[in-house]
């Protein structure tokens, strides 16, 4: 997976098969072949999700859009929360798993392709992320809650290394069963 830190666009190889690739922007998703042959392709992919509900069935350029915005979103933040037009406040603190985080809301202008235009951010005493909470719009906008941890330096930095989304009750609290995502990252460095 490759993203680019100063602009909204995201890579993934291989894809599909062996010498196929993704790209991605806010307003257009392609799988490609490695020497640039267009295999398939979508402008405005995100209305393509339009009726799509948490179990309707995706296509590969669904799952590749899917997979550009939300490891782009995860893999720049905190920094994505600095981006003009984002509107960050604080909330009150949240308890979980025996500790006591800060709480940010994000709402997050359209232009950037993300889960959805409100989205929470929980971080502990140490300032890491611990959870992220969204709702994911192109699955008829369920109500998600990721937890974030085991973390790697890289150039000063620190990542994640594991991500962990379910579904969020109605009280905000994550619902354990079933694991709907599983994320293992690792070999992270700057170019």
């Amino acid at each position: 997976m490759t993203v680019w830190l100063h602009q909204e666009r995201a890579s993934v190889i291989p894809f599909g098969a062996p010498d196929q690739r993704t790209v991605f922007t806010p307003k257009h998703i392609a799988i490609e072949k490695t020497d640039g042959g267009v295999v398939a392709e979508l402008g405005n992919p995100r209305a393509s999700f339009a009726g799509h509900e948490m179990t309707t069935p995706w296509n590969p350029l669904h799952r590749a859009y899917f997979n550009g915005y939300a490891l782009w979103t995860y893999l720049t933040t905190p920094f994505l929360l600095t981006l003009p037009g984002v509107v960050v406040e604080e909330l009150s603190p949240w308890s979980e798993a025996g500790e006591r985080w800060h709480r940010l809301r994000a709402r997050i202008p359209t232009r950037i392709a993300t889960h959805s235009a409100v989205q929470d951010f929980f971080f502990g005493s140490d300032l890491l992320l611990r959870r992220h909470d969204y709702y994911v719009d192109v699955a008829g906008g369920f109500a998600a809650a990721q937890r974030v941890y085991d973390y790697e330096e890289a150039s000063g930095i620190w990542f994640s290394t594991k991500r962990r989304a379910f579904t969020r009750g109605t009280d905000d609290r994550v619902v354990e069963d079933p694991l709907m995502v599983s994320i293992n990252l690792s070999n992270f460095r700057f170019a």
